[in-house]
C-alpha cells in the first residue's frame, strides 16, 4: 500500500489472523491524543500507562524524541493498521517540534495488529532489523496472551533504548556581538545625547550668555558672588 505521506516511515505490520483487503474504505475520524499513552482500548492498567508515559517521558526529556502509545480496539473500515498510524502520526504532528524524531507504536486489538512509524531522523537508527526482534520478543506474543501492558512495556523501553542512540540536535547558537559595535552604539548615544542638549530652545545662544555673566563659570564667584545674584550687579537683566 503506498504511503500518503511525505517523510518516510519504517512500518511494522503483524498480520496474525485474517484481515480484509477489499475496495476503498470510508474516511475514518481520528481520536484526539491523551499525552504519552492514548489508551482507547483499555488493555493498559493504571501501572502499565504510568511506566509507559515515564519512559516516554525521560525519552523526550534527555533526547528530544517524542515516542506515543496509542490502542484502539478496531481500526474499521481501514483494512490495515499502517494506514490508520500514518494518517494518526500525521494529523498528531508527532515528532514534528523536535525536527521529525518521532516514533508512533499503535495497537489495533480486534485486528490484531500492531504498528510502529519512526520520523525519517531517526532512521539511521532505529532499523528493520530491529524492529523485527521486536516484533518477536514482544509483539506477536502479545495477542496470543493476551498480556498488553507487559509487552507494550518492554517494546517501548526496546525502542527508548535504540533511539536514545540518536544524537541531541543542538540548538543554534546566536552570534555574540563583539566589544566594538558596543562601543559604536554608545559613541551614536552620545552624539545624539549632545545634539539634544544644545538644541532646546532654552539652549539656543548659550555663548552670548555667557559672555553677560548669566552662567556661572571659574573666578566668578558662583551663582550670585560678584554679581549680586541673577540681575543684582547687571542691572536686572533678564534671561534672554
Amino acid at each position: 500500500m503506498q504511503m500518503r505521506l511525505t517523510w518516510m516511515t519504517i512500518s511494522l505490520f503483524l498480520l496474525i489472523g485474517s484481515a480484509s483487503w477489499g475496495g476503498a474504505p470510508q474516511e475514518q475520524s481520528l481520536p484526539t491524543p491523551l499525552g504519552y499513552v492514548s489508551d482507547y482500548a483499555q488493555v493498559l492498567n493504571e501501572e502499565w500507562q504510568a511506566q509507559i508515559r515515564a519512559i516516554c517521558k525521560d525519552l523526550e526529556t534527555n533526547t528530544a524524541v517524542e515516542m506515543i502509545v496509542v490502542t484502539r480496539e478496531t481500526i474499521q473500515p481501514l483494512p490495515h493498521a499502517q494506514d490508520y498510524a500514518s494518517r494518526l502520526y500525521e494529523a498528531w504532528r508527532i515528532g514534528t517540534a523536535q525536527q521529525e524524531r518521532g516514533i508512533l507504536l499503535l495497537v489495533a486489538k480486534q485486528e490484531r495488529q500492531a504498528v510502529v512509524v519512526v520520523g525519517k531522523s531517526l532512521l539511521p537508527f532505529i532499523t528493520p532489523q530491529e524492529l523485527d526482534e521486536l516484533s518477536l520478543k514482544f509483539l506477536q506474543p502479545m495477542f496470543h496472551s493476551g498480556e498488553y501492558g507487559a509487552n507494550v512495556y518492554r517494546s517501548v523501553l526496546s525502542l527508548a533504548s535504540i533511539a536514545g542512540k540518536a544524537p541531541v540536535p543542538q540548538e543554534k547558537s546566536r552570534p555574540i556581538r563583539s566589544g566594538g559595535f558596543w562601543m559604536n552604539l554608545t559613541a551614536v548615544f552620545l552624539m545624539i545625547y549632545a545634539l539634544w542638549r544644545f538644541t532646546r530652545p532654552e539652549r539656543r545662544h548659550p555663548f552670548p550668555r555667557w559672555k553677560r555673566g548669566e552662567y556661572w563659570g571659574t573666578g566668578q564667584g558662583g551663582f550670585g558672588g560678584n554679581f549680586g545674584g541673577f540681575g543684582g550687579g547687571t542691572g536686572g537683566q533678564d534671561l534672554r
